[in-house]
């Protein structure tokens, strides 16, 4: 049974994604589908709510796959800036693999840090890349995760399996 406002479906960023894992858990637990979008073939779950879907293409082609079926009701997991300002505005919840959720507030800040760096990169100014995942990162996530399915619950999403 799906919910007046239709199920809840969580798409997965997944090139480079270190929490993978953790969403097939939480969604498995909630009874969510996800999608599992990436540019190359991955392994995933054998579980009927778990679709993998490989991309040709560009560099940027997960990106468009999911910027282009995503809506309100819909959870981005994601590091990638740009594609979480086109999936907040499309309407969907995005976090990123830290658990630092993107929000209408913070995109505008984290769009322009990321110009920024780049052209610090560009430049020979700043270099090295994130700081190391940790289990901080791994437990934040969670929290933002299940926070995120709680709140679309609450506006009457629901879950996308029987």
């Amino acid at each position: 049974m799906t919910s007046p406002a239709g199920p809840i479906a969580v798409y997965v960023d997944a090139d480079a994604c270190p929490v993978k894992d953790e969403v097939y858990r939480v969604a498995g637990r909630h009874g969510l589908h996800v999608f599992v979008v990436a540019n190359s073939f991955l392994n995933v779950p054998r579980e009927p709510w778990i679709e993998r879907v490989t991309v040709p293409g560009n560099f940027d082609a997960a990106d468009d796959w999911i910027a282009e079926r995503v809506s309100r009701g819909a959870i981005v997991i994601t590091a990638d800036i740009p594609l979480a300002d086109r999936c907040l505005k499309a309407g969907a919840e995005v976090i990123g693999p830290t658990g630092k959720p993107f929000t209408e507030a913070s995109i505008g800040m984290a769009l322009a840090t990321r110009d920024m760096m780049e052209d610090l990169r560009a430049m020979g100014v700043a270099g090295g890349g994130p700081k190391p995942f940790s289990q901080k990162d791994r437990s934040a996530f969670l929290q933002a995760l299940d926070l995120a399915i709680q709140r679309l619950k609450r506006a009457g999403f629901g879950a996308g399996q029987p």
